[in-house]
């Protein structure tokens, strides 16, 4: 695309150029034959800038013809300018410049070729230019001015295009730095789910356990008698029935067979019962809008409903006493969901490293994960997390397809 670029910069050069030699200089030029070429150079530019606009790769053959027809082109309008006596001969020079940057070695000494053959071609073959190049020991004004044109031409083309190239290689650079961080985080997120897959098959049997000697308690009569010890047992009952949620999507995350799979449900009553159960468990108050959601068919994914789980537990860490907002809406075609609490907000720092592993700003050493876990449960879900501040406190947005999880309403119920 670069390379096009400089070609349409050519183009307006070459005929501002044409237009003031014959125009203000006064010098009588073949300007049918100059001027088709040029528009031969632009319908070959308008193709290739289509041709660089596609999916399909650029192939350096594709690349070496582009500056073969640059080459051609501008020996047809030095042939019809005065040939070798044309200050702009030197432009050749450009031409090779541009091949030994994008072109493999073969390529380049190929251009360097045609160039010179170009080049000796017209010392003997040229329409005469009707003006003096100076043949005593000055050179005339117009060549003189001809020549800072040309160096002007190339050295101004020439810085453009190897800014532009050197912008092109840190944009890549950038790239391939967050790659290598995204595969660094992706192996965080692996040997986390090894180690909580691990320790949630270890926590199964206690919490039976517990789960079992909590309900023997409640029926005996000790307890029983009790009102403020039975609310008790029910509490430590609801607390491991919470345990026991937490460990089953770990290890639907992790793959195992012990867990449920997931089952169908609609938009709006995937965020009903998590609320429900966000609002039970956590024992906070949680605000729910939902009014202008769609309602179709979804698959209810765990990891999704742990994502916003972990979104909605940073937010009450933030603000405690405070009201949690949970939002949905659909935006064109992907599911919107807001979370706004009544906290301090992030600082400008937690923006800049949302999502990074370990960076918590509640002071607490191997904090951190909750947004980092919903980050990477979002980018593979397609979607992506952003944080900012809000009015009243902070604000974290989760945007996914919705096409991620919809599934056909009369499909088979395992999904």
């Amino acid at each position: 695309m670069h390379l096009v670029e400089l070609r349409w910069l050519a183009v307006g050069g070459q005929l501002v150029t044409i237009a003031a030699a014959a125009g203000l200089m006064n010098v009588p030029l073949p300007l049918v034959q100059m001027l088709t070429l040029l528009g031969l150079l632009g319908v070959f530019n308008f193709a290739s800038s289509i041709r660089a606009r596609s999916r399909l790769p650029v192939h350096e053959a594709e690349l070496f013809a582009g500056l073969l027809m640059d080459v051609i082109v501008l020996t047809g309008q030095l042939y019809f300018s005065g040939g070798i006596r044309n200050p702009f001969i030197f432009l050749y020079v450009l031409q090779v410049a541009l091949a030994s940057v994008l072109l493999h070695r073969r390529y380049a000494w190929a251009i360097l070729g045609f160039a010179t053959a170009g080049f000796v071609a017209l010392t003997a073959w040229h329409e005469p230019l009707a003006i003096s190049t100076g043949v005593g020991s000055e050179f005339s004004i117009p060549y003189v001015a001809g020549l800072l044109v040309c160096f002007l031409l190339d050295a101004s083309l020439l810085v453009i295009f190897i800014e532009r190239i050197g912008r092109s290689l840190r944009e890549r650079d950038e790239r391939l730095a967050q790659l290598r961080q995204r595969a660094a985080e992706e192996e965080h997120i692996v040997r986390m789910g090894l180690l909580a897959s691990g320790a949630a098959h270890e926590l199964g049997t206690p919490l039976a356990t517990l789960s079992v000697i909590l309900s023997d308690w409640s029926h005996m009569a000790p307890f029983a008698a009790e009102p403020e010890l039975r609310e008790e047992i029910e509490e430590m009952q609801r607390q491991i029935t919470r345990c026991k949620q937490i460990v089953s999507s770990i290890l639907v995350s992790a793959g195992s067979s012990r867990a449920e799979a997931m089952e169908r449900t609609t938009l709006r009553k995937f965020f009903d019962e998590l609320a429900r159960q966000w609002r039970t468990s956590r024992g906070a108050q949680l605000e729910l809008s939902r009014s202008d959601l769609p309602d179709p068919t979804i698959a209810s994914d765990p990891a999704l409903r742990q994502m916003i789980d972990n979104v909605l537990d940073n937010a009450l860490e933030a603000a405690p006493g405070g009201c949690i907002e949970l939002q949905a809406r659909c935006e064109n075609d992907d599911l919107v969901v807001l979370v706004r609490d009544e906290g301090p907000g992030f600082s400008p720092d937690a923006i800049t490293r949302l999502g990074t592993p370990y960076a918590s700003t509640k002071g607490s050493a191997g904090r951190g994960l909750g947004l980092f876990l919903a980050v990477n449960v979002a980018r593979t879900l397609g979607g992506s997390i952003r944080a900012h501040n809000g009015n009243r406190g902070a604000e974290v947005r989760i945007s996914i397809p919705l096409a991620a999880l919809t599934v056909e309403a009369d499909g088979p119920d395992n999904t």
